[in-house]
């Protein structure tokens, strides 16, 4: 290996990394950074040549990468959670799937003249959104939760299915090669077989080891990754190009079998979306000749166009015929549907392999889905805020608040606040705590907060504050950096802690001053917990002409402690350090007051 080449693979890591912060302070898909910087690097500046860099490599890359990305996509699939989304999460799935295929294989098939073989594989392709597109969109624009459970679940589980689809398209077309249909069905069988047989096996077998901790917890991430990638290409010998569907198999297989913690395998993949994943897009795009889109003339516009309004629309207005949801809801829903990872890394893999079998127009696919990503991406986010204004589906107030932590502190002041009907949302890495969460009927975050998976998979409908209200003391800071760039400074509280602001102060000065100390100065975790745990009760009081608040704490002394004010509209403020508290008549505030001391009756005799 040249210096030059090692020069190059490093160059892909900085720029992917660049990407991936850039999209992060700009809060924009990362998708979209990529790809420019893959175009950049490849035929603008003609400084990155995938296919002279990896040579024969470049296809098993590809191959494995998009072996990962369905694997870990598959792990989300959990029945139980699709079921409880509704109706129409199911029939986007269904009817609108197919619906967004019917329509792109006869646009492409009339409009660039591409052979039913590769115009039906180019729909099936772009069915999948994705969320890696969807989730920044949903946190800049801020839904309604209707929309934005239906978005977000639909890009969560038409992933995996979309890319399913595209597989079983693609091992059709070279299953029927040989022009003799009986061949055809029994290679598409046996693939489809082979594929679920060995998936559902492979998946119980892994579910297994990591069920009884046959694997130390060390290995268990890298483990699973190895099992994973071994199966893959033991089902590619077995059946050519089974293994795909049979690594998506398996992590449904993984999601839905219980006692097994795949959250740490998710988690384990958020190392390989920078190393891998976002790699990947950058040579994807620098594969991309500029003379090819310009061969393609006005064919892509007008497929384009009709995925864009002709389309999601239809799919979107049939999936919703027996809903209950608004016409505004609906049209926002149909504008929505901007394309991710799984469609550039699919197009590339099957372009590959369909080109070396003398398919010839397959080498459209991927420009094709590339302008069609980069289209979507752009044009649906620079005009979600605007139309969900417009429509008013956006939501009025984020109001709510997320606790760090599922303790007895956090669930006691949520229990308050949903009394007021203020929207919470509790996470933690502690299974007895979030247990405990559920039964007392909270909504709860099971995992770590500040990860991708939290990102893709926490619902903040209705969420805009940060109460850090867990003991430990570095997911505490952690979470309220992480949050601070998300809700902004005013919006995140920490409880004051002595070694954390220690600490924080020399590394983290500038930004830790955006945070604001909750309840007092001298108030901690361990003394709330305290408190708690010798009967003290959380009330909520309201003030008036005859009560005010000079009377409150005169009634209760050092007993209380005043933790929120709510004005007569209904805001809700917490109290916070070197903040006097401003509460007249028709303010309610929820307090945390100590019982009396027993009083010990003195029954000696004089």
């Amino acid at each position: 290996m040249t210096e030059n080449t090692l020069f190059l693979l490093a160059s892909i890591g900085v720029i992917s990394l660049l990407c991936q912060w850039l999209a992060w302070k700009m809060k924009l898909p990362a998708i979209l950074l990529l790809l420019l910087g893959g175009i950049f690097m490849g035929p603008v500046f003609d400084w990155l040549d995938p296919d002279a860099l990896f040579n024969d490599l470049l296809f098993p890359i590809i191959s494995l990468s998009v072996a990962v990305i369905l694997f870990e996509g598959s792990l989300t699939l959990e029945f139980k959670e699709l079921k409880e989304h509704g109706r129409m999460v199911r029939n986007l799935l269904s009817i609108g799937m197919l619906v967004t295929w019917f329509t792109a294989t006869l646009v492409s098939r009339f409009a660039l003249g591409l052979t039913w073989e590769v115009a039906t594989l180019f729909g099936a392709i772009v069915v999948v959104s994705g969320p890696t597109v969807i989730m920044p969109l949903l946190r800049v624009v801020r839904p309604t939760s209707n929309i934005s459970n239906i978005l977000k679940w639909e890009g969560i589980v038409i992933d995996p299915i979309g890319a399913l689809l595209a597989v079983l398209v693609f091992e059709f077309i070279v299953s029927g090669k040989s022009g003799a249909l009986g061949h055809t069905l029994w290679t598409f069988s046996s693939t489809i077989l082979l594929g679920t047989t060995l998936g559902c096996m492979a998946g119980w077998l892994l579910g297994l080891a990591l069920r009884q901790h046959w694997l130390p917890q060390f290995l268990q991430n890298a483990g699973s990754l190895t099992f994973m990638l071994g199966v893959y290409a033991l089902s590619n010998t077995l059946q050519h190009e089974s293994g795909l569907l049979t690594v998506t198999v398996m992590g449904i297989w993984l999601a839905n079998m219980r006692g097994v913690p795949v959250d740490d395998i998710l988690e384990f993949k958020e190392s390989l979306s920078v190393l891998l994943i976002s790699a990947l897009f950058i040579i994807l795009a620098a594969r991309i000749e500029f003379s090819a889109i310009a061969d393609l003339g006005w064919g892509p516009v007008w497929v384009i166009l009709a995925l864009i309004f002709i389309a999601r629309p239809a799919g979107v207005w049939l999936s919703a015929m027996g809903t209950n949801l608004t016409w505004q809801e609906k049209t926002f829903l149909s504008w929505i549907s901007p394309r991710g990872i799984v469609a550039a890394a699919v197009s590339a893999l099957f372009a590959f392999q369909l080109e070396s079998q003398g398919h010839g127009d397959a080498a459209i696919l991927i420009p094709l889905v590339f302008l069609v990503i980069i289209t979507t991406v752009i044009i649906q986010s620079l005009t979600a805020s605007p139309l969900a204004n417009w429509l008013k589906v956006s939501e009025p107030d984020s109001r709510g608040f997320l606790f760090i932590g599922a303790n007895q502190v956090s669930r006691e002041i949520a229990k308050a606040l949903i009394k007021r009907d203020i929207p919470v949302m509790l996470s933690d890495t502690s299974y007895e705590n979030i247990r405990l969460a559920r039964m007392e009927n909270l909504p709860v975050y099971f995992g770590n907060p500040v990860s991708e998976h939290a990102e893709n998979h926490m619902d903040l409908t209705g969420i805009g504050n940060v109460l850090a209200i867990s003991p430990y003391r570095q997911l505490n800071t952690l979470a309220t950096f992480h949050y601070l760039d998300l809700f902004s400074k005013g919006h995140v509280f920490g409880l004051s802690d002595g070694e954390t602001e220690q600490r924080a102060s020399h590394q983290f000065s500038e930004k830790f001053k955006e945070t604001r100390t909750l309840f007092g100065e001298k108030v901690t975790y361990a003394m709330l917990a305290s408190q708690l745990s010798q009967k003290a009760s959380i009330r909520t009081t309201q003030l008036s002409s005859e009560f005010t608040l000079e009377d409150y704490r005169a009634q209760h002394g050092n007993r209380l402690l005043i933790l929120f004010v709510i004005s007569p509209q209904g805001k809700l403020t917490p109290v916070v350090a070197d903040q006097e508290i401003k509460a007249e008549e028709g303010y309610e505030l929820i307090s945390i007051i100590r019982p009396e001391p027993e009083s010990t009756e003195d029954t000696s005799k004089n």
